[in-house]
């Protein structure tokens, strides 16, 4: 277990969230998918850095009924496609299903991490809510939180926040070579 990963959202992190009275929805089909300003070059930076990129998301509302698995497993193959990631994590039900899939919940960062052979302690969660950031320090993960300025509770505790993927990325490679000069 010694490989590093950086475990990304998805909507509001990669892709543009969809933003309804300040609440953030993902898109609903592949025609909605649009990629955020310089996240192609954060992902090749983090994977040059030598970090696993994995996407660990919430996709509720096929549980829900208001869109379809079949939608979500095609904006996923897309993002894997133009971006090279290197897994895609998603847990399928709403929070009434009490599961240890759904962020906050650490099921998935845990599940990609024994898949991949990751040190959790040497990884980082990247997310732009409240559930992305607890979920990575219940799995023992570094945290930054991208603040899009939602209409709801910001995080406790994050190590970092950011105004996006390529601000987050930036302090991960910062702090790594902080880290590898102090141990000089």
């Amino acid at each position: 277990m010694s490989r590093r990963a950086a475990f990304l959202d998805r909507d509001g992190v990669i892709n543009r969230a969809i933003v309804r009275n300040g609440k953030p929805y993902p898109p609903q089909d592949p025609r909605e998918l649009e990629l955020l300003p310089g996240v192609p070059g954060a992902v090749a930076r983090l994977r040059r850095a030598g970090y696993l990129v994995l996407v660990i998301t919430n996709q509720p509302d096929v549980a829900r009924g208001t869109t379809s698995k079949s939608s979500v497993e095609e904006i996923n193959a897309r993002l894997c496609a133009e971006l090279a990631l290197d897994g895609v994590y998603v847990c399928w039900h709403d929070d009434a299903a009490g599961c240890n899939c759904r962020k906050p919940q650490p099921g998935l960062l845990l599940d990609a991490a024994r898949e991949h052979g990751v040190d959790l302690g040497r990884s980082f969660m990247i997310g732009d809510r409240w559930r992305d950031v607890l979920a990575g320090q219940r799995a023992g993960c570094r945290t930054i939180w991208i603040d899009r300025g939602y209409a709801e509770s910001a995080p406790a505790g994050a190590d970092y926040t950011a105004d996006g993927l390529p601000g987050a990325v930036a302090w991960i490679l910062k702090d790594e070579r902080a880290a590898n000069e102090d141990a000089r």
